[in-house]
């Protein structure tokens, strides 16, 4: 079977289908044969605006692409899929925003940053979530270990990278708005 550009596109459109997450032009190049990096990113492209008017669209998110549904049927969505409910805290969000702005921390530094309190909990339900993972231990006696983000909460909130967040002094205001 010759294996030509449209032959591609069908099946980096099925790739983004089927993975359940982002992949990365270099991912797909690596299962397309070699297919230049470039060429991923041309068909890409295309797919995007072939799926703008769409109930699903291709997404950039966490360095990479991943087919999604539009905001606009997430009411007929729920009706089918009933998902299971997550309970933002203002606690467990306080964390997140917290580990997303200056990751890597420790337990005690995210603590310290809340002013004290203790983030025991709320780092469990992260961790428990994915939103959230290990990524290291710090260098000092006891050696603690270090939290940071994880690719899902890339994905979760729609962001191709960290460098996405929106600025730090925004969040600020709007904390001291509410």
């Amino acid at each position: 079977m010759k294996k030509d550009r449209e032959f591609y596109k069908k099946a980096i459109e099925a790739l983004l289908y089927c993975a359940g997450r982002s992949l990365t032009p270099y991912e797909i190049s690596k299962i397309c044969d070699n297919l230049a990096i470039e060429e991923v990113e041309k068909i890409l492209e295309e797919l995007i605006k072939e799926y703008s008017q769409r109930g699903i669209k291709i997404a950039e998110v966490a360095e990479g692409y991943r087919i999604e549904t539009i905001p606009e049927v997430a009411e007929y969505l729920k009706k089918l899929i009933k998902p299971r409910k997550f309970k933002w805290s203002k606690g467990i969000l306080e964390t997140l925003a917290i580990i997303a702005y200056f990751q890597p921390l420790t337990r005690a530094e995210i603590s310290a940053k809340r002013g004290g309190v203790d983030v025991s909990g709320s780092i469990k339900i992260l961790l428990e979530n994915n939103f959230i993972e290990v990524i290291g231990r710090k260098p000092v006696p006891g050696r603690p270990v270090l939290y940071g983000t994880t690719k899902f909460f890339l994905e979760y909130f729609g962001l191709k990278s960290l460098n996405d967040l929106p600025p730090l002094e925004e969040l600020k205001t709007l904390y001291e708005l509410e």
